[in-house]
């Protein structure tokens, strides 16, 4: 069931709300960012689920593209806490948003780890298979 939740950066700067289903599941990735962010996310929203409540002016961004994708990592300038995501991997079905897990304000723990996990190879830019080896994401 579709619910919408708020989620902040550490410092409050950045706020939003999102809509999205958590049974749909979350993920993890093992690309060289993610791995050191230990990034878990809200997959696959599109941008009509999400809504920048404050924070605009707030937003830095690190950005990263190859051939088939742009990633955009959207995190405070202030605290520095990662809250969402943006971009394109035409391999993973195109335009994409996702959003921290950790930034979720009002995500019920149960909630939380019930939802199926996907683990996405990006280290390999194979994003719709599982890497070998998980056990570190």
């Amino acid at each position: 069931m579709t619910r919408e939740h708020t989620g902040s950066c550490h410092c409050g700067a950045v706020k939003f709300k999102v809509r999205f289903d958590i049974a749909a599941g979350t993920s993890k990735c093992n690309c060289s960012f993610c791995w050191k962010q230990r990034n878990w996310n809200i997959p696959g929203l599109k941008p009509d689920d999400f809504d920048l409540l404050s924070g605009e002016e707030q937003l830095a961004d690190y950005a990263k593209s190859g051939e088939g994708f742009e990633i955009h990592h959207r995190f405070c300038r202030t605290c520095g806490t990662a809250t969402h995501g943006h971009g394109h991997i035409e391999q993973a079905g195109g335009s994409f948003l996702s959003v921290r897990v950790a930034v979720l304000d009002d995500l019920a723990a149960d909630d939380l780890v019930s939802a199926p996990t996907t683990y996405c190879d990006g280290r390999n830019d194979n994003w719709w298979n599982p890497p070998a080896d998980t056990r570190l994401l």
